[in-house]
């Protein structure tokens, strides 16, 4: 029974307070009550901390969806994180791109040029999304991680002190309220025993009357002494937490400068092996950078065969092409040199002459040939051939 009636009691005790608060807030909200205001200090705190929770949620949303823009897919490791386990490991878009060139070229044959130019590509891909994998990895570990843990931990202790103090506010206005009231009240009671009513009963009822409002006043001084106390204390442990957000920026700052260094470790990486691939495939056939409605007669547009004698690199379609300096030097020269072709190609004329890849042949130039082609000759058979398919052999 009187665990029962303390648990009654506690509960009549917090309706009271909630009631009390509810109403004080309506007459705040009406204009009929006055309100305390927080110091310019603490209301700056406030307001920074919110502003960085609002900015810490839009860069940490809008980061995921970089490293994962498929939302199918942040759903289902949102999930898994909540679960507490582990998300099963899915391929990603550049390791199956990679993959259907691989399978691709092997289809097409890696003897031809176009199965061996897949084969190289779907291999550099595969090398990116392993790379893009860590980038995840490491921006998740070193950047999201520790946002996601200010907006889940930090700011949600900042929340809950920050509204324990409006609740302390609220206590404190109304005491106050009250205070003010039980002084009008007992003002207006002195006022009236001034009067000098006649009659002892009367007398005695307004004696009874003026001690009860001065008691209920010396009550409302006390709970308004206890509330400013507590309002005070929770204002300072308030205070206390939101000058912590100046050390959560420069926490921010570090894992920042974490991402971008994980942003250009990738970035590197990638130029690389894209820089390694453009090696390997050397001059690329035309044949596969024409388009349906370009003319035949030059296997390479005469804005790419300007790069051929230069270290520039020339892209068309999204292909990178560089040619042999030294095949400029025999144009300008008399003589003949052996050349190794790089790529199969079939003569569109008679005046061309067709090529297998890896075999070597004799070139010279002509004068008065276009710039895109050099003569070639192999035992009696002589044509012009692209000089984008040649190696010179020194």
């Amino acid at each position: 029974m009187n665990i029962m009636d303390f648990n009654m009691k506690k509960l009549a005790a917090d309706a009271g307070t909630f009631l009390s608060r509810a109403v004080q807030f309506t007459e705040e909200k009406l204009g009929q009550a006055e309100k305390t205001e927080l110091d310019a200090h603490l209301e700056n705190l406030l307001s920074k901390a919110e502003c960085t929770k609002i900015w810490t949620e839009k860069i940490m949303k809008q980061t995921e969806v970089l490293l994962q823009p498929n939302p199918n897919a942040r759903i289902e490791e949102f999930v898994y994180e909540k679960l507490d386990r582990k998300a099963p490991s899915r391929i990603n878009n550049p390791e199956l791109l990679g993959q259907y060139m691989i399978d691709a070229g092997t289809e097409f044959g890696p003897g031809t040029a176009y199965g061996n130019a897949l084969i190289k590509c779907g291999e550099t891909q595969k090398r990116i999304g392993t790379a893009d994998r860590e980038l995840i990895q490491t921006s998740a570990l070193n950047f999201l991680t520790p946002l996601r843990n200010f907006i889940e931990g930090d700011y949600k202790t900042i929340a809950k002190e920050r509204k324990l103090l409006q609740n302390k506010r609220l206590d404190l206005d109304a005491a106050k309220t009250r205070l003010k009231k039980a002084k009008a009240a007992e003002t207006r009671s002195s006022q009236l025993n001034s009067a000098r009513l006649e009659g002892d009963n009367i007398m005695v009822n307004f004696s009874y009357m003026l001690n009860f409002l001065h008691v209920k006043w010396l009550k409302s001084e006390q709970e308004l002494r206890i509330t400013q106390s507590e309002f005070d204390r929770q204002a300072e442990i308030t205070r206390l937490l939101l000058e912590g957000i100046s050390s959560t920026h420069a926490h921010h700052l570090r894992c920042l400068n974490d991402f971008v260094e994980a942003q250009m470790t990738y970035y590197a990486q990638c130029y690389q092996y894209m820089l390694d691939l453009q090696k390997q495939l050397g001059s690329f056939p035309s044949s596969y950078l024409s388009n349906n409605n370009q003319t035949s007669g030059t296997p390479v547009p005469s804005s790419l065969a300007n790069a051929v004698g230069s270290p520039a690199v020339a892209s068309t379609s999204g292909i990178v092409i560089t040619s042999p300096s030294n095949l400029n030097d025999l144009k300008e020269s008399s003589g003949s040199r052996k050349a190794r072709v790089l790529y199969d190609y079939d003569a569109a004329n008679s005046t061309e002459l067709s090529l297998l890849a890896d075999e070597v042949i004799t070139v010279f130039s002509v004068v008065g040939m276009d710039s895109d082609w050099l003569m070639g000759e192999r035992g009696n058979q002589k044509g012009k051939v692209p000089i984008t398919y040649l190696e010179l052999l020194n």
